[in-house]
């Protein structure tokens, strides 16, 4: 499985961390605007920032969970965490998908 998808995040395999990726402590990987819920690993998994807001995962033996969707089993190796975003054609504005 090259992606897992969770409600708005989009975790998509790839072959190694970007460089300058920092260990954090939290396993939230997004917290969820209109209700307070959030997507969270549990288990062997390492979160890492990039940048603000630009997270990666490197997973072992982990389970992407969430209070609203099904928990998914994340397959050992590294995630680039991706939010959904949409684009009103009208406006010509994107925004991230709000879950």
């Amino acid at each position: 499985m090259n992606q897992i998808a969770q409600g708005d995040i989009l975790l998509i395999r790839r072959a190694e961390l970007p460089k300058g990726a920092k260990p954090i402590k939290s396993r939230i990987i997004a917290e969820g605007e209109a209700t307070g819920h959030n997507h969270a690993l549990v288990g062997e998994a390492q979160v890492y920032e990039v940048a603000p807001d630009i997270l990666w995962v490197v997973a072992e033996d982990a389970t992407l969970t969430h209070q609203e969707h099904g928990h998914i089993a994340v397959e050992p190796g590294i995630w680039e965490v991706r939010r959904q975003r949409e684009f009103d054609p009208f406006t010509g504005v994107a925004r991230r998908v709000q879950d």
